[in-house]
């Protein structure tokens, strides 16, 4: 593979249980590369997907050496299936992450390229409109990305951004230097900077299949982005533990004084309760706050790989 030339761009497209889709994404993103004019690669990878995803792939490979086809040893996550083929990306000028869906439209390739040639590193396609998707969904969208904005320090994640983009070789290299365990990739493609333009577009509905994600995982997915890029919910435990101290010192303060003026009644009973389980809640919930960040520095120490190859497939 050294001695073979090396193609100017790589598709990198993740995959699990995407056997209804993958037929027509072939189709489209060859049409799109076609037209750039640019050798490319087109690397799938195979996140342990339980349909015929893998033998899609291979029929695909033998029809087109274009392909290349990186096949976990089992289901590892989209970040983690993303990075794989990131790794394996043998492009020498840029990368373009897509998802098989056809919800990112393969045809918006080639303004990203345009945006590339402009002199920026990353070309990241922002959502404009978001078709076939509820106002529940889209609500809580905007939502994330508004709160990533406020807590995220340095870090400025794009608005309504996910990652369909494309990236240059030395911000694609910058990026690989990245090997924490807990991967939010839009965090990260953030984090490593690098100038970068947005190329507004609009987002499909799902050409087939179902949605891998559900509303548990996006809400992990977005603990993940919240944990990984900001101590702000450390700062928010102890601004809340220092707001309740506060409270309870003028509490005690009005009691003193009611008892030296008024007497000593005995307080009831559901009152006292109830102080009682909302400190008791407030601890756990700050305790909780703790053991999500302790949870992330034990999975990183333990020094593990981030996925394991069963096999890979190289271009031609």
């Amino acid at each position: 593979m050294s001695d073979m030339p090396r193609p100017s761009l790589s598709v990198v497209v993740p995959c699990y249980n995407e056997e209804e889709v993958l037929p027509e994404f072939q189709r489209r993103i060859i049409a799109a590369m076609d037209g750039t004019g640019m050798s490319f690669e087109i690397v799938y990878v195979n996140d342990g997907s339980r349909d015929r995803t893998l033998e899609i792939m291979l029929a695909m490979q033998a029809a087109d050496p274009r392909v290349a086809i990186v096949n976990l040893s089992r289901n590892f996550g989209k970040e983690i299936a993303l990075t794989a083929g990131l790794d394996h990306a043998a492009c020498a000028d840029a990368v373009i992450v897509i998802d098989a869906d056809l919800q990112d439209p393969p045809e918006v390739i080639p303004d990203l390229i345009a945006g590339w040639r402009q002199g920026y590193d990353v070309a990241y396609a922002q959502r404009s409109i978001r078709h076939g998707e509820g106002f529940i969904k889209r609500s809580t969208a905007h939502a994330f990305y508004r709160v990533m904005q406020r807590l995220g320090g340095k870090v400025k994640l794009p608005q309504d951004t996910g990652d369909f983009r494309l990236m240059s070789r030395r911000s694609l290299n910058a990026l690989l230097q990245l090997r924490e365990q807990h991967r939010f990739m839009k965090g990260l493609f953030a984090w490593v900077g690098f100038p970068s333009i947005a190329v507004p577009y609009e987002r499909a509905p799902r050409a087939a299949g179902t949605t891998k994600w559900n509303w548990w995982k996006l809400w992990n997915l977005s603990l993940e982005g919240i944990t990984s890029f900001t101590v702000g919910p450390l700062k928010i435990a102890s601004y809340l533990g220092l707001l309740v101290a506060i409270l309870a010192s003028i509490y005690l303060i009005q009691l003193l004084v009611r008892t030296i003026f008024f007497g000593n009644p005995v307080s009831g009973y559901p009152s006292l309760m109830a102080v009682v389980l909302f400190l008791g809640g407030v601890q756990m919930m700050m305790l909780g706050v703790i053991g999500e960040y302790l949870g992330r520095v034990f999975n990183e120490t333990k020094g593990r790989p981030l996925y394991i190859v069963e096999s890979h497939l190289p271009s031609a």
